[in-house]
C-alpha cells in the first residue's frame, strides 16, 4: 500500500506532466481554447486590434470548419466532397501587469494551413505546413494589463491540396506560455534509453537551455527520474552557465538497475522531472514521459523489441474522426486505439503526417509501437482530381510549392516534439512520393513484365517528367535532418514503384524499407539487396499479404490499408470517404476488423456473418465483409461464413447442429457453411484440437424495430472540455438488434452539454452529421455530447417516431 508521501509524489508528478501538455516542454502553459471568434471569409484588416469581430461566430477549439458545410458533388473527392476556404480567427487576451519581463509565447499544435499568426496587429509568422506544431515570440508586442488581440488567418483556398480529407482551421490546441527569459528550450529536453537490457539501462538526458535575457546565467540543471511507481530512482545536478542570447546543452547519463521495461503488453512509463535554478530559486521545470526498451532490425531475422523477434501487425491511420472532422478529441482516440488492440493491432503508422500530441501519448500508455511519418509529397505534386471523382482533368494542387523552402525545418520540428514518445519507433520521410510517372519517372518505366518489371508503367518513361534519379538526393537530406535531432531510431519510407526507386539512391538511403502493395519483391529483393531491412508499409487485408509476412521470416511486419475508416478519398458519389478500415467511420469493429482479429489476436475468438449464395462471385466466395445478419426469406441459400483462431468450428441453429464441424482453412482463413435460411439463433462454436469449446458467436433473427436503446455510455465527464460517447441500437420487442433499420433519429440535450454531432458510419449517406437528426445504419448510432463548462446532470434523449425513445444522464463533474 503507498504511503500519503508516494501519493502526494505521484500527484505532483501528474500535475508536472499536466503543465507541459501540449509537449511545449518549457514554462507555464496555459490553454487557450474557449471563445475564439472565427468568420469563414477573408476579411480585410482582420488583423487589427480595433478590427469590430462581434457578429463573428463563437467557437471553441479545436475547430474545423469543413466538416460542418455542406457536401456537393462538384467538390474534390479528394476531400470527402467538402470545401476549404479562407478563414480568420480572433481572440483578446488579458496580459497580467505581473507579467513584465516574462517572456510571452503563443504555441499552435495544428492549424491546416497556410497560416498567418498576429498579435495587436503585428505578424508574427506564417506557417504553410498544416500538421507541424510551432510557436512564436510575442513578447515584443504585448502589452502588460491591458486586452491583447490574437489574429490568425487561415488559407485552405488551395482546397483540393491533399489526397485525402484535411479538415481546415486551428483543429488542435493553442497555448499561452509564460516564461523566465532564462527557460528550457523549446523541445529543449531529449531523453532516449541506451544499453537496454532487463538487468540494466541507461538513460541518456539533453536538456537545451535558452537564455533570452541580456546578461549571462549561472545556472543549476536538476534532472529526477521517477520509476512508474512515483519513485525516485536516479538524481542529477549539472552546472551550466549560458552566455547572453546564446543556448546551452547539459548531456548526461542516468543509469537504471532492473529496468521495467516499456513493451506491449506492459506499457511501463517513466517519468523525467527537469528543474532549472538560478541561485536558490526556480526558474522552469517541466516533467517528460519516458520509458526504457530496445529496438533491433536485422535483414534476416526481421525486429526485435527488447530482444524478442516479432511480427509487427500494423494499421495506416488518418487525422479524422468522421462527422467531427479533424478535430477529435483525446477521448476518441482513445476509445478507437482501444479497439485496435482488441483486435491484434500492435503497431500505427501515421498516414501521411504527424499527427495531435494526443495520439502518441496514447500510444505510449496503451503499447502500441508508432512509425511517425512527415510527408506524401515532396517538391513535385501528384495529380488530384479538383471536382468529383474522375471528372475532367486532374489537377496539381497540393504542399509541393513550399517543400524546398520548409521541408528540412517540418523534418526537424516533427522529430524534436515527438522524439520523446517511447512509442515511437521508427520515422518516415515519405509516403509514395516514388509512385511510377506521378510525378516522377525512369527509363526503366520501359520495361515488361516479360523482362521482370511488376509494378505499374503508366505509359512508359516520360522524358519530360521529373527525373527519379533526385528521390536519392532528397532523401539523403532529410535522413541527415532526422539523424541531426534523433539518431536512436531507424528511418525509413513506404515505397510504392520499389522497380523503379530501386535504380536510384533512395532504398539505400534508408536504414529499413516500407514496400507499398508489393509483396512479389519481398523475396526476389531480399536476394538482390541481402543487407536491406524490408517490411510492408501498406498492404491490402487478403490473407495472401498477411501470409507473406508470416513465410518470410526476413519481413518484419506489415501495416493495413487502413486501420480506421476515414473521410476523403472518396469514391464515386455518394461517398464520404475510404471504407476499407478494421474500424468504421464511430470506431467499431467492422467485419474485416473480425477477420483481423481472427488472424492477429491471442485470445480465443470466433465470429459469422452472412450473405445469400445467389450474391456469390470470384470476389466474395470467402468475403472478409459479411456482416452478421440473419434476416431473409425462408428457404434461401445463404452462405455463413466464421472467422476464428479455434482450430476447426461448428454451426447450430437453436441448439442443434446445422454446419458439421469444419478444419480452420488456413489457405484463406475462413470457415463456411451453405444452408437454407430459418429464422432463430445462429451460432458458430469454435473448437480445439480436443474438440473443446474455446469460443462462441451468435446472431439473431430480428422482428420489426420496437425501441431505441442506450447500449454504451460514459456516465461521467470533466467540466473542463469533457466528452461524452453514447451508443444506441434500435432493436425488437425482445431486445433484439434490428440491423437493417435505418430509423431517423433526434437528439435532444438538457444540462451543461451541447451535441458535436451524430455518427452512423455509413459511407453513402451525404447528410448532415453536425445537426441532432441522423439515420441509424446497422441499427446503431454514435453521439459525441461535450461539456460546456459547467457541473451538473446533461440529460441526452433520442426519440425516433413509431419507436420507444432513450435516456441516459450523464454528470459533469
Amino acid at each position: 500500500m503507498k504511503t500519503l508521501n508516494q501519493l502526494l509524489f505521484i500527484l505532483s508528478a501528474l500535475l508536472f506532466s499536466f503543465g507541459c501538455y501540449g509537449q511545449v516542454s518549457f514554462g507555464d502553459p496555459v490553454k487557450i481554447n474557449n471563445q475564439w471568434k472565427f468568420k469563414l471569409d477573408d476579411v480585410e484588416q482582420a488583423q487589427a486590434s480595433d478590427f469590430d469581430d462581434e457578429k463573428w461566430q463563437t467557437v471553441d477549439l479545436p475547430h474545423d470548419w469543413s466538416v460542418t458545410q455542406p457536401l456537393s458533388p462538384t467538390l474534390a473527392s479528394a476531400q470527402g466532397y467538402l470545401p476549404g476556404g479562407i478563414g480568420w480567427y480572433r481572440k483578446a487576451i488579458h496580459i497580467p501587469k505581473d507579467k513584465v519581463g516574462e517572456k510571452v509565447y503563443l504555441y499552435f499544435e495544428g492549424v491546416y494551413n497556410r497560416s498567418e499568426v498576429y498579435i495587436n496587429g503585428q505578424l508574427l509568422g506564417k506557417r504553410p505546413n498544416g500538421y507541424i506544431s510551432f510557436m512564436y515570440d510575442a513578447t515584443p508586442y504585448i502589452k502588460t494589463g491591458e486586452e491583447n488581440v490574437i489574429a490568425v488567418r487561415v488559407d485552405h483556398s488551395r482546397q483540393a491540396d491533399s489526397r485525402w480529407y484535411t479538415g481546415s482551421g486551428i483543429y488542435r490546441d493553442v497555448w499561452l506560455v509564460y516564461a523566465n527569459p532564462m527557460h528550457i528550450s523549446q523541445w529543449g529536453v531529449y531523453a532516449y534509453p541506451e544499453q537496454v537490457t532487463e538487468k540494466q539501462a541507461t538513460l541518456k538526458v539533453e536538456v537545451s537551455i535558452a537564455n533570452e535575457a541580456d546578461k549571462k546565467g549561472k545556472l543549476t540543471v536538476k534532472n529526477e527520474l521517477l520509476s512508474p511507481q512515483g519513485k525516485v530512482i536516479s538524481v542529477s545536478n549539472s552546472k551550466l552557465t549560458v552566455a547572453a542570447g546564446e543556448e546551452a546543452k547539459v548531456v548526461i547519463d542516468m543509469p537504471v538497475a532492473n529496468p521495467q521495461l516499456w513493451s506491449i503488453n506492459s506499457p511501463n512509463l517513466y517519468q523525467l522531472k527537469t528543474t532549472v535554478y538560478r541561485g536558490n530559486r526556480v526558474i522552469d521545470e517541466t516533467t517528460t514521459t519516458t520509458g526504457f526498451r530496445s529496438l533491433s532490425f536485422d535483414p534476416n531475422r526481421g525486429f526485435a523489441l527488447n530482444g524478442e523477434w516479432m511480427k509487427v501487425k500494423g494499421v495506416c491511420l488518418h487525422h479524422d474522426a468522421g462527422v467531427l472532422g479533424s478535430a477529435v478529441p483525446k477521448e476518441v482516440w482513445r476509445r478507437r486505439l482501444q479497439t485496435l488492440k482488441e483486435v491484434g493491432v500492435n503497431a500505427i503508422r501515421t498516414s501521411h503526417n504527424p499527427q495531435s500530441p494526443d495520439l502518441y501519448e496514447l500510444c505510449d500508455e496503451l503499447g502500441l509501437l508508432v512509425m511517425n511519418e512527415a510527408f506524401d509529397e515532396w517538391e513535385f505534386p501528384k495529380r488530384k482530381w479538383l471536382e468529383g471523382w474522375n471528372v475532367g482533368t486532374p489537377g496539381f494542387e497540393g504542399s509541393y510549392d513550399y517543400f524546398k523552402e520548409w521541408a528540412e525545418q517540418d523534418m526537424a520540428d516533427m522529430v524534436q516534439r515527438d522524439r520523446n514518445h517511447i512509442s515511437i519507433f521508427a520515422w518516415s520521410i515519405g509516403n509514395e512520393v516514388d509512385y511510377p510517372n506521378d510525378p516522377y519517372s525512369h527509363p526503366i518505366l520501359d520495361g515488361s513484365k516479360e523482362d521482370g518489371f511488376t509494378q505499374a508503367i503508366y505509359g512508359g518513361y516520360k522524358e519530360d517528367a521529373p527525373d527519379a534519379m533526385l528521390l536519392g538526393d532528397i532523401a539523403k537530406k532529410l535522413v541527415a535532418t532526422v539523424k541531426q535531432y534523433d539518431n536512436s531510431r531507424p528511418v525509413t519510407a513506404g515505397l510504392a514503384g520499389v522497380a523503379m526507386s530501386n535504380e536510384t539512391a533512395y532504398p539505400s538511403a534508408l536504414d529499413i524499407a516500407g514496400y507499398n502493395y508489393t509483396e512479389s519483391r519481398y523475396q526476389s529483393d531480399h536476394e538482390k539487396y541481402p543487407d536491406r531491412v524490408i517490411f510492408g508499409s501498406e498492404n491490402r487485408h487478403e490473407i495472401y499479404a498477411w501470409q507473406a509476412v508470416v513465410d518470410n521470416e526476413h519481413i518484419f511486419g506489415q501495416f493495413l490499408w487502413t486501420g480506421i475508416d476515414y473521410l476523403g478519398e472518396s469514391g464515386r458519389w455518394p461517398s464520404r470517404g475510404f471504407y476499407s478500415g478494421l474500424l468504421d467511420f464511430g470506431g467499431f469493429i467492422k467485419p474485416r476488423g473480425y477477420f483481423r482479429q481472427s488472424l492477429w489476436a491471442d485470445e480465443p475468438m470466433a465470429y459469422i456473418g452472412t450473405y445469400p449464395t445467389s450474391t456469390i462471385n470470384r470476389w466474395n466466395r470467402y468475403s472478409i465483409d459479411a456482416w452478421p445478419i440473419w434476416n431473409y426469406e425462408e428457404g434461401d441459400s445463404i452462405r455463413v461464413v466464421c472467422y476464428t483462431n479455434a482450430a476447426k468450428a461448428r454451426l447450430e441453429l437453436d441448439g442443434k447442429v446445422v454446419g458439421q464441424v469444419k478444419d480452420y482453412d488456413k489457405k484463406t482463413g475462413v470457415i463456411f457453411w451453405d444452408i437454407p435460411f430459418q429464422s432463430g439463433k445462429l451460432e458458430v462454436i469454435g473448437l480445439n484440437e480436443n474438440n473443446e469449446e474455446v469460443s462462441s458467436y451468435s446472431i439473431s433473427s430480428s422482428k420489426r424495430p420496437e425501441a431505441l436503446t442506450v447500449i454504451k455510455s460514459d456516465k461521467q465527464i470533466d467540466e473542463e472540455s469533457g466528452l461524452a460517447q453514447v451508443v444506441i441500437q434500435v432493436v425488437d420487442e425482445n431486445g433484439v438488434p434490428v440491423m437493417l433499420s435505418d430509423n431517423e433519429v433526434t437528439c435532444t440535450i438538457e444540462g451543461p452539454g451541447e451535441l458535436l454531432g451524430l455518427e452512423a458510419s455509413n459511407n453513402s449517406d451525404m447528410g448532415d452529421y453536425t445537426d441532432n437528426k441522423q439515420r441509424v445504419f446497422h441499427g446503431r448510432l454514435l453521439a459525441y455530447i461535450k461539456s460546456t463548462g459547467q457541473t451538473g446532470d446533461i440529460t441526452v434523449r433520442f426519440t425516433s417516431p413509431w419507436l420507444k425513445s432513450a435516456e441516459i444522464s450523464i454528470k459533469v463533474r
